[in-house]
């Protein structure tokens, strides 16, 4: 069967042109395009909030469920955004965190971690674990359960909540209850030639294999992957997945992460850590952009696990 007749027809407003460049001469033109799309900074329903980061202030956006009093102690979730480690910002979820928020009884902080290639590996995640410690630090004030919270993300976003859970377990500072990876971005072979996953044709849905490998060079800088840290770098890379949290993966059978998201799933049950996985048929990456029957499955599914996560 052939790739287009595999994907779902709710999806054919995402199949790829291959027209558009990815380079650090189209990378302004190109954020500048996706981010005049977010709603803007001042009308956003998160709270922004500034804290100190390692090398400087660091944006956060708090969203809190509705007619909660301030005084209850509420689990918390940690939400990093996608965007190719190059782009994005809070405001691209924010009615979807502001509605979560509500749906889980929970505080969700989203995080604006510098961006690549001007801030590469390791300055994205960096930024996620202060978040997680700030959290930890201010839960009296900010009224929630240090001990219930879990990290969340799409795409880059997965692959940056992969790799803090990787660190959070290493450093043994702050626990985390759960993490919950939609479509994550993990391995920086896919797309390239030393890719270890078979060829696929799932990459000529939305999103490419030359633009993933320019993503990935943007974060990896000056890194030369000959150390201890590959695995927090590249999840992918990571050779023990021991004493992570529960996990949720999910991913579409159309998406050019397919195998290495299933791979690492793979890996984390191997390593004893509970795991639910999820591949939704004729689905490619990013189709919960879009309406219909598996979009609405998938939202379900996340909030299910969510919830499971947040009560442990």
């Amino acid at each position: 069967m052939k790739p287009d007749e595999q994907l779902d027809p709710a999806f054919q407003g995402l199949v790829a042109s291959g027209a558009e460049q990815w380079s650090l001469r189209t990378l302004p033109i190109i954020r500048a395009r996706v981010h005049s799309s977010f709603k803007p900074v001042h009308s956003a329903r998160g709270e922004a909030c500034w804290i100190t980061g390692i090398d400087e202030r660091l944006r956060l956006c708090l969203y809190r469920p509705k007619g909660i009093a301030r005084a209850a102690i509420l689990p918390a979730l940690l939400y990093i955004h996608g965007g190719g480690f190059v782009l994005g910002q809070p405001e691209m979820a924010d009615d979807y965190l502001a509605d979560l928020a509500d749906e889980l009884g929970a505080i969700i902080v989203a995080v604006d971690y510098r961006l690549a290639p001007e801030h590469p590996f390791p300055a994205p995640l960096e930024d996620c674990y202060t978040t997680l410690a700030w959290l930890s630090g201010n839960h009296r004030a900010l009224g929630l359960d240090p001990q219930r919270v879990v990290v969340m993300g799409h795409s880059a976003g997965g692959g940056l909540a992969a790799a803090l859970a990787i660190l959070a377990r290493d450093r043994a500072e702050y626990p985390l209850a759960g993490q919950v990876l939609i479509y994550p971005m993990l391995d920086h072979r896919t797309g390239s030639g030393q890719s270890p996953y078979p060829s696929r044709d799932t990459g000529t849905f939305s999103w490419l294999p030359a633009p993933n490998q320019f993503c990935w060079h943007c974060l990896r800088g000056d890194y030369t992957l000959d150390d201890e840290r590959i695995g927090l770098f590249s999840p992918s890379r990571q050779p023990d997945l021991s004493g992570l949290p529960p996990s949720f993966i999910s991913v579409g059978s159309q998406d050019l992460f397919l195998e290495e998201d299933i791979d690492y799933a793979t890996r984390l049950s191997r390593a004893g850590v509970a795991l639910e996985l999820h591949v939704y048929p004729g689905a490619p990456h990013m189709f919960d952009q879009l309406p219909g029957r598996i979009t609405d499955q998938s939202a379900l599914d996340i909030t299910r696990a969510l919830k499971a996560f947040l009560r442990r």
